[in-house]
Formats: structure tokens, sequence, C-alpha cells
């Protein structure tokens, strides 16, 4: 590492309460697809969630293949402070020892751990909405094999936060803070459909400007104000934003959740002068860290079927206040209107058809892309 370089994210997923999941020392192979490439990388695991130390019997990354495969002669072991195994305090976040893994931009990799203690539902695993197809092997260590048994596949992260690569002191990055529409909830799994996922394929496909990994903390359900299947917004910008290493730049897409109540508790009604509070600390906190935040617009969502009844007029009119004063009261660098991408121009308080998956609440494939579609990239440079 020389004395101008520095670690940018290319990839992140936040770190959450997974179900009541128990594990009987597997090993587990995921696939995230990273945004920049670089010669040296570095793998982050976290065990947020877990009542009690984490122990990791050994790590590998290489490139995928088909199924549970890697590429053959890609296969790297990962070191943890010069060991093969390492174990992670509770609560706490792990970076692997860096490593020379040439790897291109927009490249699916393959990070293999292999938990050697018997972990129970009550343990708290972290790890939580990956939409894609990852694998989880009966006990054993397979992390070097080129293909895994695969005893059960899950579509969720389990302990994996980040993949950092060495750049150059041009190189940024852009942090997607928001709930299930940035985690892309109801997009067809592994076909990368989420919008973070389509900024990151312009980003790289744009012949100039400023090179930029773009990391995913997008959590479904996630809220401005009260916690629900992990921290709120406003607990966990800390980690999930301002700690992002190389973090440039922030879009912050949060209040369908609050507005929402989905457990409808009296004390977590909101109001929309309570959301935007929160979001205002969050510019202010960004603005402190010389980090650019720009405002989402929230998406229509009248008649959602996804939870029958959640929407409502009292809801619908938060919804517009919140959207006005994102727009008009100048607290973000600047304003990406998603709602205006996407909502019908003669019922503009529903989802138009093109782009909604049918439930009224989320975007389909074609209307997450739109999302990623109408973020002006000259934001970026």
């Amino acid at each position: 590492m020389t004395s101008n370089q520095h670690w940018v994210g290319t990839w992140a997923a936040t770190p959450a309460p997974a179900d009541s999941v128990a594990l009987s020392s597997p090993t587990i192979r995921m696939f995230p697809r990273i945004s920049i490439g670089g010669d040296t990388i570095r793998v982050r695991f976290s065990n947020a969630h877990g009542t009690g130390k984490l122990q990791i019997g050994a790590a590998h990354v290489a490139l995928r293949a088909k199924g549970t495969a890697i590429m053959p002669g890609t296969d790297c072991t990962l070191t943890f402070n010069g060991s093969g195994s390492a174990t992670i305090a509770t609560g706490a976040l792990l970076l692997s020892d860096p490593v020379h893994f040439p790897v291109a931009a927009l490249t699916d990799l393959a990070v293999s751990v292999y938990l050697p203690a018997e972990i129970p539902a009550s343990f708290g695993v972290t790890g939580r909405y990956a939409r894609q197809t990852n694998y989880i092997s009966p006990p054993g260590d397979f992390t070097g094999d080129e293909t895994i048994p695969a005893g059960r596949i899950t579509d969720d992260w389990y302990f994996l936060a980040g993949i950092d690569v060495l750049a150059g002191p041009e190189v940024g990055g852009i942090v997607a803070l928001g709930d299930s529409l940035t985690d892309g909830n109801i997009s067809t799994h592994d076909a990368y459909c989420r919008w973070p996922d389509q900024l990151a394929r312009r980003l790289i496909a744009r012949t100039s400007g400023r090179p930029l990994g773009v990391m995913n903390q997008g959590l479904g359900g996630n809220r401005i104000l009260n916690d629900i299947r992990g921290d709120s917004g406003v607990r966990r910008f800390d980690r999930d934003v301002l700690a992002q290493p190389g973090v440039t730049h922030a879009i912050v897409v949060l209040g369908i959740n609050d507005i929402r109540n989905r457990r409808g508790l009296p004390d977590e009604v909101v109001t929309a002068d309570g959301m935007i509070a929160g979001l205002a600390q969050m510019a202010t906190r960004a603005k402190a860290r010389g980090i650019k935040l720009y405002g989402g617009t929230l998406t229509p969502f009248e008649n959602e079927t996804f939870l029958r009844g959640a929407y409502t007029l009292e809801g619908e009119a938060k919804r517009q206040a919140v959207n006005g004063w994102i727009r008009e009261a100048g607290a973000f660098d600047a304003v990406i209107d998603f709602d205006a991408a996407l909502r019908d121009p003669n019922h503009p308080t529903s989802m138009l058809p093109i782009w909604d998956c049918g439930d009224h609440l989320h975007p389909g494939d074609t209307g997450y892309n739109r999302m990623g579609d109408i973020i002006d990239l000259a934001l970026f440079d």
C-alpha cells in the first residue's frame, strides 16, 4: 500500500439479525458482485447481532463459476493478522488481511467461510436479504474446494459485511442507505436488478468521470426513527455510511416504513416533522464528514397489497410533506426524485403499472432499473 492509496468499498451488506437461524458447523459460500475492481482486496465480516463470540475456522475468496463452484486456479486463502482462523468479539467487525487478488469491475466473487462451532438459533446470526442464491454445506470445512456439497440454499448474507479494494486517491465510494426498495425486495433473484446495481453498471460504463464503488446498505423494513429487523436509519448511519471505507457520497431513501408502521404500535406512530428531523440529522452528520448526501424522495404506495391497510390518507399526507421538504429545504446536496420517476402522472399517489411489481409498494425489475437510470451521474464528478 503506497501513501496515496486508500481502501474503498466495492460491495457491502447491512449487518442485521437473521430470523432464528441455527448453523451446524457448515461452510457457507456466498456470491457478491463487486462494483469497481482492483489488484488488492480485503473482506469484512460482522458479528453485530451475535450474543457471543463467533469463531471463523477458515475463509477463502475466489472467482465464481456456476452453481456452488469456483473457477479453477482462483482460490485464495484469507488470513486475519496472519492466521487462517479468527474469533470475532460479540457485536464486532473483523477485517481480513489484504490479499493480492486482481479482479475486474462487476465481477462475481465467491466468499467461503467455515464456522467450526455449532451455532444455535439463540446465538443471533448476523445476515439478511441477499436476493441471491447462496449455499450452506453439511458440517465440514469446504472453503478451498472447487465445489461444495449444498446441504441447503439461502438468500441471505451470513456474517459477510463488505469487500474493499485498494485504490488511488481519485477513487471514491457511494453508499445507498435505504429500505426494501434499495435492498431490491421482490426483484428477480440472481438478476442484479436493484437500483444500486444499475447505478454501478452505469458508472462503470461511462467513459469519463471519477471511479466510484457502490455499497448497497439497503435493509428491508428499515425506518428512519424506530428499529425493526435491525437498527433504525439514525442509529446505523454512523456504521453503515460514515464508517464505510472511502465513502465520498451517499443517497438516503428512507421513510415509507415509518409511515406504514408495520407493527401498529402507538409509540411508533411518526409525524412528518419527526421524520424530517431524522433526515436532517443525517444531512448534518454527513456534511461534518465532508460526504455529499443526496435525498431520495419517497415513492407512491397507494392501495399497496404487501401489507393491506397500511396506506392511508393520513400517511399519504406525511409522504407528501416529507417529499416537499426533501425537494425544497436545501438540506441535502442534491435531490434524486424517485417519486417523480415512478409515479403515475395521471394518478400521482400510485406507481405507474409498468414500474410496479404488482403489490403497489415495490417496483419490479424494470422499476428498480429505472430508479438507477434516473440518477444524474454528474452528481458524482
